[in-house]
C-alpha cells in the first residue's frame, strides 16, 4: 500500500467518522484549516517508530498551534494486533515524560481492532476509537483545553458518540466506507 492510498483511507475516516458523525466536535475546525498533519510511518521496527515519535513531538511543540494544531502518526503494517499497540502506547507515552511534555502535549490512540477494556471486540462502542490504521494522535494540551471551554457539556461527548455509533450501527459503519 501507498502512501498516498494510506492518506487517502485516513482522510476518508476523518471526514466520515470523526467529522462526520461529530465523534470529535474539535476536529472540523483545524481539519478545515489544514492545521492536521497527517505523517505515514515507514518504521521497521517498534523502536523506530520511537524516534519517528520523538522528531514529531518535537516539531509540534516548536512549530506554532496555528501551523500544526495536532498530529496524526500513522502506521499501516507495525501494529496488526491490538494489544501489541495498547503495549507499544504505554512505551510512547513514556517518551513524553522523557520530552518534558506531561501536560503539554497528550496522545490518543486508534486502531482497526480497537477494544476498551471490558468490552467484546465487537461492541459498537469500540468504534469511537477505530481507524483504518494504528495511529497515534499528538494533542496539544492548550489546544484541548481552549475546545473544552467552548464547548459548554464536553464530558458527555463519549455518551453521545456511543448512542450515535448505536443508531448507526455496523451496517452503517460500512455504508460510510469504513471497514469495521
Amino acid at each position: 500500500m501507498t502512501d498516498d492510498e494510506v492518506l487517502n483511507q485516513t482522510r476518508h475516516w476523518l471526514e466520515k467518522a470523526v467529522i462526520g458523525l461529530n465523534l470529535c466536535p474539535f476536529a472540523k475546525a483545524v481539519y478545515v484549516k489544514n492545521q492536521v498533519r497527517l505523517v505515514v510511518s515507514q518504521a521497521r521496527h517498534a523502536d523506530d517508530l520511537l524516534e519517528e515519535l520523538d522528531r514529531e513531538l518535537d516539531l509540534l511543540v516548536n512549530t506554532p498551534a496555528g501551523e500544526i494544531d495536532t498530529t496524526l502518526l500513522i502506521h499501516p503494517t507495525l501494529f496488526d494486533d491490538f494489544l501489541d499497540f495498547n503495549d507499544f502506547m504505554e512505551i510512547a507515552e513514556g517518551v513524553l515524560d522523557e520530552h518534558g511534555l506531561e501536560g503539554v502535549v497528550q496522545l490518543a490512540s486508534f486502531h482497526p481492532r480497537f477494544q476498551f477494556d471490558g468490552t467484546e471486540l465487537d461492541d459498537i462502542g469500540n468504534y469511537t476509537n477505530r481507524a483504518p490504521f494504528a495511529t497515534i494522535h499528538l494533542l496539544r494540551e492548550e489546544s484541548i483545553e481552549r475546545a473544552v471551554q467552548s464547548f459548554p457539556h464536553a464530558e458527555a461527548i463519549y455518551e453521545e458518540n456511543i448512542r450515535t455509533l448505536e443508531k448507526l450501527g455496523p451496517a452503517g459503519w460500512q455504508a460510510l466506507g469504513l471497514k469495521s
